[in-house]
């Protein structure tokens, strides 16, 4: 599980847990949620529908029920949410390993996947940049994936900002 901000730039990785692990769970454990749980940040992430909707974590509607304003919503979260998408894209181009499959244990693998992350950081600060592939580009749409968590921490203020920030 990454984070990473409007430059590529990776901002958080968890990469200690095996590739079968749900994405909510692994974010569920990590550093970084018990940090925003606990009032560390003060900021939004955006996730896709893996992932439960909470004050500090935002994610598509599952159902727009054809409302405007939360079509214009997923449709901005999805177009922002695509730069980790690019962000993967750039890391597996730039370390080919990454692509190609790391032939050691799964600890050692932990090691060279933040070793990469930590490379491609430095990448980014020195202005060495890997141009985009256009292979790289994801065409974002909203989720298909109706996974629903039974839990609306977020729902209420997932509304509130579609409606303040959408609703035109």
């Amino acid at each position: 599980m990454m984070t990473c901000d409007a430059n590529f730039m990776v901002t958080n990785c968890v990469a200690k847990w095996p590739g079968s692990c749900h994405d909510s769970r692994v974010f569920r454990e990590s550093v970084l949620c018990q940090q925003f749980e606990n009032g560390q940040h003060n900021g939004i992430l955006l996730g896709d529908s893996g992932y439960p909707c909470r004050t500090y974590l935002m994610t598509p509607y599952n159902n727009t029920n054809d409302v405007r304003y939360r079509e214009r919503y997923n449709s901005a979260l999805c177009r922002t949410r695509v730069l980790i998408e690019q962000t993967y894209g750039i890391l597996k181009r730039r370390f080919p390993c990454l692509s190609i499959g790391l032939r050691t244990s799964p600890e050692r693998a932990c090691q060279y996947v933040i070793t990469c992350v930590v490379l491609h950081n430095i990448g980014i600060l020195r202005q060495d940049i890997v141009s985009l592939d256009p292979r790289d580009l994801i065409i974002a749409g909203p989720d298909v994936d109706e996974i629903n968590h039974g839990n609306n921490n977020g729902f209420g203020y997932r509304e509130l900002i579609a409606r303040q920030c959408f609703d035109y």
